[in-house]
């Protein structure tokens, strides 16, 4: 419980205010569109958008995840936190396994002659190998996961969504009828 609440003091501290960024000179001539309500509202529909959209700037974008969800949830009128915090997907511990399945994915995708290439050693060079093999192979395998994780995490949340509204529903009507 004290825990918790070390963690929202932090957060609270972290997280700017909405005085701030519309005083932010960098973000002055934007701050009435990125501070529009329904960026920041949670509704059925903004959520799931948001999570789609953080799960692929989070795999495709290498830096800069956060900044650029959020610039791309202004025109799909998508939950900014929402894509904020989905972008965390990948961090430290989870880009090498990532990365890693992205190239045997995009190996498996492109076909049996890139993989078996690099497991014989025939190749000419590494660089030759990383500009003709594993780059497309990962690329492909990063834009499949993360089309594919984007697309899950859409109906996930919205799935849960549901859910929740739905257990808010029962739990609100089963007050109701202990107090009649």
């Amino acid at each position: 419980m004290a825990a918790q609440g070390r963690l929202r003091r932090l957060a609270d501290k972290a997280v700017p205010t909405r005085e701030s960024i519309e005083t932010n000179r960098w973000l002055k001539p934007v701050a009435g569109r990125v501070m529009h309500s329904s960026l920041w509202r949670f509704t059925r529909r903004s959520v799931p958008r948001g999570v789609a959209l953080g799960m692929l700037t989070g795999i495709l974008v290498p830096m800069g995840q956060i900044p650029a969800s959020a610039l791309l949830a202004l025109p799909l009128r998508a939950n900014i936190p929402a894509a904020a915090a989905t972008t965390f997907f990948t961090n430290p511990f989870t880009t090498p396994p990532l990365w890693v399945a992205a190239y045997w994915l995009g190996s498996w995708i492109l076909g049996p002659r890139a993989a078996q290439e690099v497991l014989s050693g025939d190749t000419p060079g590494w660089l030759d190998w990383l500009l003709h093999q594993a780059g497309p192979a990962t690329l492909t395998g990063l834009v499949t996961i993360a089309v594919v994780l984007a697309v899950l995490g859409y109906f996930g949340s919205g799935l849960l969504w549901r859910w929740w509204i739905l257990h808010k529903r029962k739990r609100r009507l089963q007050q109701r009828l202990q107090r009649a």
